[in-house]
């Protein structure tokens, strides 16, 4: 189940990732909600924020640890898992892959969901690979709260 999920989350990622790059790159930013949630096409050469800058080689070899770490100790491990955590690095492994492929293939990942509040914050833009990975960590620190990794 894990798999097909990883799959399902890297392809849409991936398909949405081309729908950015055809509809929105050297376009003006397609305003979905007013103040709140445009669609506007970035190209991210760093990591969140745009830190770290032209380091791509850095961001694939450390994605590949991450991805390649929890793939084996989630095949080492899996019946000592409980579905929640292999959900949650399965969402994870698939967040990092999404990115990774844009690094490899185009030098830079494609950001393009921006939020807004109006007066208050201005989100970084990002993807859906970007959201899977942040859904990950909040579900892995409310695993490690609440010890609930069972290997």
């Amino acid at each position: 189940m894990e798999f097909f999920l990883i799959a399902f989350i890297v392809f849409a990622d991936q398909i949405s990732k081309y729908g950015a790059i055809r509809y929105l790159k050297n376009r003006r930013p397609y305003v979905v909600l007013e103040n709140f949630l445009q669609l506007n096409y970035v190209e991210n050469r760093g990591a969140a924020f745009g830190i770290l800058e032209h380091k791509r080689l850095f961001f694939i070899i450390i994605t590949l640890a991450i991805i390649i770490f929890l793939s084996f100790y989630m095949i080492k491990n899996y019946n000592n898992l409980s579905i929640f955590t292999r959900i949650s690095f399965s969402i994870l492994i698939a967040g990092a892959a999404g990115n990774l492929i844009d690094r490899i293939r185009l030098g830079y990942v494609v950001d393009f969901i921006s939020f807004r509040l109006k007066g208050y914050y201005n989100f970084p833009v990002f993807n859906i690979a970007d959201t899977f990975i942040v859904i990950s960590t909040i579900l892995v620190v409310i695993i490690i709260l609440f010890d609930k990794i069972e290997a």
